[in-house]
């Protein structure tokens, strides 16, 4: 049987005149946050197929975001080029997602161009692999 909630959910708790007990981010500084973690991550994977160009591009788009350079590091996964190609693409697309959503044009625009130059590097890897 239903019964009622007693108690206020916790988001309905206030302290004094109106604020919570949580601090609040506004959807850009959210979006932001979570932008600069895929290009973080996309970043890594760029790293490791030693694409330097485009990682420096996505290195200044996330020191951008972030107000400082990101840290990078040479950690390889051991994982084909085929494999951190598709992964690379997968994160690009997740990173234009949240640009579109954020209207951030030139991080979409790195993304879009990314996901080009890994469905190309795909292609290439695939065609080399039927050979």
């Amino acid at each position: 049987m239903y019964e009622p909630n007693r108690t206020k959910p916790a988001v309905a708790v206030r302290m004094g005149r109106g604020h919570t007990e949580f601090p609040h981010r506004s959807r850009a500084e959210e979006l932001d946050i979570q932008l600069a973690g895929h290009l973080t991550t996309l970043l890594a994977a760029t790293d490791e197929l030693g694409l330097g160009e485009a990682a420096e591009r996505i290195a200044t788009q996330v020191a951008r975001l972030r107000g400082t350079p990101p840290a990078r590091h040479a950690a390889l996964t051991g994982e084909d080029r085929g494999t951190l190609h598709r992964r690379a693409h997968e994160l690009a697309a997740r990173v234009l997602l949240v640009a579109a959503s954020r209207a951030d044009t030139a991080v979409a625009i790195l993304a879009a161009e990314q996901m080009d130059a890994h469905t190309a590097a795909l292609a290439e890897h695939d065609l080399a692999g039927a050979r």
